[in-house]
């Protein structure tokens, strides 16, 4: 089966919000075997919004239409299917009692009459429950072709797919089965593991297709394959998978949806009985975020302090003055004396400590904009490294803030 997501409203297009029900969808559908064709984004426009329905369905089995759903006059959606499919909104009594039971639970102002809008439908649809919302899902045919409309609000879209579209795709259709397993990798750019690997990329089945997706400071692989035999598939793609894994051993830390970098270190750190804290300057607390955003942490992290202004650094790290007038700010004998400082004051086993200019303007040193200096201190000593992450200031932030990451996993692998 194909589909396409057509996501309505000119806020997309602007760039006021980021269409980020559309990645959603597509990882969803892709789980029980249905591939994604095309993502359309378009205006709140009748004219447009027809043109794009004709145009999937001569194209796909399966069209899904987020957005332009609501109660005001710029939300066009329902007439405009009603007059795709030749059909009238006639008024759903059920979304009509949800719509007045929502409102009498959440609002703090009377029901407005724009608002029971929501419980008129094209007549032809199948109503999708939306419990978190007024505007209901709706699936609807055409030509062979399934159309399913859904409210563009992320937790309502994610709901009515999860628990309604989904079900019913696998209840009315048969899909293959299609298998995707993804390794994460660290430290080293795509240029070089293709080096590594291209031997084993050639000999690949043809039946399996291999994908490099590189970010900053890492690169995942991604095998992937389909059949109708499930177990066929997953183990032909596992075995290519444990091949290209034994080659690249040094800078695998494990698999997407299983592990992450701060899981691997949560993992060293609670095993091994060490904790961690953080001193940030150029990177501005995003290491600790990167931590932090992973439950459990408190387990082995201490604490960051983000010593940005260059006072902060020598009256609440403490680092010399005559250190930094000697050595400027953006130095390694600045970076190495924070990370000794920080496992100090958070008595801490281990820490991190970054200190450089992102840029775009030099600030107080002479260094060119992307030089960072990362120090980890650790129970064997402190080491630094220089690096030169280009530009702009968020490449840098990120690339350093990964780097970092990476130079910490290594420390704690050592001891």
């Amino acid at each position: 089966m194909l589909a396409e997501i057509i996501t309505i409203g000119d806020e997309i297009l602007i760039g006021q919000i980021v269409d980020t029900n559309s990645a959603f969808i597509s990882k969803e559908l892709n789980k029980i075997g249905v591939q994604v064709y095309q993502i359309t984004s378009i205006q709140d426009d009748k004219t447009h919004i027809l043109q794009a329905l004709d145009n999937a369905n001569k194209r796909v089995d399966l069209v899904i239409v987020t957005g332009g759903l609501g109660p005001t006059k710029d939300d066009i959606t329902k007439q405009t299917f009603c007059e795709y499919l030749n059909d009238t909104l006639v008024e759903d009594d059920k979304v009509l009692q949800h719509v007045k039971e929502l409102y009498k639970i959440h609002a703090k102002h009377p029901l407005l009459p724009e608002s029971l809008y929501q419980a008129l439908v094209p007549s032809k649809a199948t109503i999708l429950h939306n419990k978190f919302g007024t505007a209901p899902g709706m699936w609807m045919e055409k030509d062979h072709t399934v159309f399913v409309s859904l409210p563009g609000i992320p937790y309502e879209m994610k709901n009515l797919i999860s628990t309604k579209v989904i079900p019913r795709l696998i209840e009315n259709f048969e899909f293959p089965f299609i298998y995707h397993k993804t390794l994460l990798t660290f430290g080293m750019g795509e240029s070089e593991i293709i080096k590594i690997i291209h031997k084993w990329e050639d000999a690949l089945p043809e039946a399996i297709k291999l994908a490099y997706l590189p970010s900053f400071g890492r690169v995942r692989l991604r095998l992937s394959s389909k059949g109708t035999h499930k177990e066929k598939v997953k183990s032909a793609v596992d075995f290519q998978m444990e091949i290209v894994k034994e080659l690249l051993k040094e800078i695998v830390i494990g698999f997407e949806d299983e592990t992450t970098i701060v899981q691997q270190l949560m993992k060293e750190f609670v095993s091994k009985k060490k904790t961690l804290s953080i001193a940030e300057s150029c990177t501005g607390g995003a290491i600790a975020e990167q931590i932090t955003a992973q439950s459990g942490v408190s387990s082995f992290f201490r604490g960051s302090i983000v010593s940005y202004a260059t006072k902060v650094k020598t009256s609440v790290l403490g680092v010399e003055e005559s250190l930094i007038k000697k050595y400027t700010v953006v130095s390694k004998e600045v970076a190495e004396a924070m990370a000794i400082q920080s496992t100090k004051i958070f008595k801490s086993d281990y820490a991190i400590s970054t200190t450089g200019n992102a840029g775009p303007n030099k600030g107080e040193t002479d260094d060119e904009i992307g030089t960072v200096f990362i120090a980890i201190a650790s129970p064997s000593g402190v080491i630094s490294e220089k690096y030169n992450f280009g530009q702009p200031r968020e490449k840098v932030i990120a690339k350093a803030t990964l780097k970092a990451l990476e130079m910490v996993r290594k420390e704690i692998l050592k001891n």
